[in-house]
């Protein structure tokens, strides 16, 4: 069965050392690949989920030493959110006391319980409570105790000038639907059960978001294989004028990208090889994998990247 939703979000860090920390320690998700920027390969691409790294549970960032920081405002990504039993987030407030992360107080949103917090980079993320959440796979071998580990992603809250084209796109294309209106938040589902939510927030008059330091650089939608891609591709073309890139292998999914009418870039990334595609399962994010194209050059490579230990 073709499930739609969220494949991965990727933003901007700062030191890679920090945000290593960050996401393996402090909120104990998995390293599950350890890997550059293809297309700049003396930076770091970390891959951060759940324990098989499945689709949807996939938090990525490319970590840069002397990033400025950015500025969340129209045409960006203002919130991604972790999805975690609802019982919780009274454990994840005290630990984020503990550790000294920023994190507000928690809120309601069309009807769930949400916990914002911020990463030593200034990535605006949150945590929501959902019922059913502990049946749900999770990296279970860090700090966390199970009962109270984060289950993948729930969603990207959108900051838009005019949110409807891009809902459009959501509908027409990735297999979303509208299901609730709250404030100037409407929010969109898919039939996946982790990265199911986009939450468009159409704003007039804010200043446009600048990219750098605790920015998303792009967020991923789902495609189950180079066919279903493929058909995305063409009813983008078809119903809303837009064009993607040529497809590019990243070794663990394919990928073709485009920026949506608001200026937001989206990712479609189909759901294999997976990350499995070059390590086993056990051992997911335990050594610098390179693409073949850049293998030559892993002493130099290896020489630029910044130590982690």
């Amino acid at each position: 069965m073709r499930h739609h939703g969220i494949h991965h979000v990727t933003a901007i860090a700062g030191p890679a050392r920090r945000n290593l920390d960050f996401y393996t320690r402090v909120l104990g998700l998995r390293l599950v690949k350890k890997t550059v920027n293809f297309d700049d390969p003396g930076t770091y691409h970390f891959y951060f989920g759940d324990s098989h790294g499945n689709p949807g549970s996939i938090l990525t960032f490319f970590p840069w030493e002397h990033v400025a920081p950015g500025r969340t405002g129209v045409g960006s990504t203002s919130e991604t959110a972790f999805r975690v039993p609802e019982s919780a987030l009274g454990y994840w407030t005290h630990r984020f006391i503990e550790q000294g992360v920023e994190h507000g107080a928690l809120e309601k949103r069309f009807g769930q319980s949400v916990l914002t917090f911020k990463d030593p980079h200034g990535t605006s993320l949150s945590l929501v409570g959902v019922a059913d959440a502990g049946k749900e796979d999770a990296w279970t071998e860090g700090e966390i105790p199970t009962e109270h580990a984060i289950r993948g992603l729930e969603g990207v809250t959108l900051l838009v000038e005019n949110g409807e084209p891009t809902g459009a796109i959501l509908t027409d294309v990735f297999g979303f639907s509208e299901v609730a209106r709250e404030g100037s938040l409407v929010r969109y589902r898919s039939d996946a059960t982790i990265g199911s939510t986009v939450d468009i927030r159409s704003v007039g008059g804010f200043l446009p978001g600048r990219m750098g330091g605790g920015s998303v650089h792009h967020v991923a939608f789902r495609a189950a294989d180079d066919a279903d891609q493929e058909e995305m591709v063409k009813k983008l073309a078809e119903k809303h004028g837009l064009h993607t890139t040529e497809q590019k292998d990243r070794n663990y999914f394919r990928s073709v990208y485009f920026r949506e009418p608001n200026g937001i870039l989206f990712e479609i990334a189909t759901d294999g090889p997976g990350f499995a595609a070059d390590e086993a399962e056990d051992r997911l994010g335990s050594e610098l994998k390179l693409p073949a194209f850049l293998e030559p050059s892993r002493p130099k490579i290896e020489a630029h990247l910044p130590e982690l230990a």
